[in-house]
């Protein structure tokens, strides 16, 4: 396989938190190096606002990860956050949740393993420039 996904949904957050574009960005600056991962660029986060729905408006981010990438997405009136923790290698689901969920501070949580890649030529990857194993 090529890795795990985490997608983790978080119901009940403050809204406070869900709102504050500087904070979802310093929860995406920190969380690489807190779950083992090497960022490749600083977060890009960006408040959402539709013209067409007031209610479905938001903070979104993501960092890129070299592993692959973080992405948060939170609708501050609902008190709902989406994560998803996409990786090429294993991490440490249990402690990216905790770290989550203290963050964001949910009353309840649900969360899923995706197993991405599972017939991803892995083999390919160990060979040299030259083809060579």
């Amino acid at each position: 396989m090529l890795g795990p996904h985490l997608v983790l949904d978080l119901y009940g957050c403050p809204k406070e938190k869900l709102e504050d574009v500087q904070y979802i960005y310093d929860l995406l600056d920190e969380l690489p190096d807190m779950i083992g991962m090497q960022k490749i660029m600083p977060p890009y986060v960006m408040r959402y606002v539709p013209e067409d729905d007031p209610l479905d408006w938001g903070i979104s981010g993501v960092v890129l990860i070299a592993e692959s990438h973080i992405a948060i997405h939170t609708w501050p009136d609902l008190n709902y956050a989406s994560v998803d923790i996409f990786s090429c290698k294993t991490f440490n689901i249990d402690k990216a949740k905790e770290i989550l969920e203290k963050k964001l501070s949910p009353e309840r949580s649900d969360w899923e393993i995706l197993v991405r890649g599972r017939d991803f030529p892995v083999n390919l990857l160990k060979r040299g420039k030259n083809g060579s194993v």
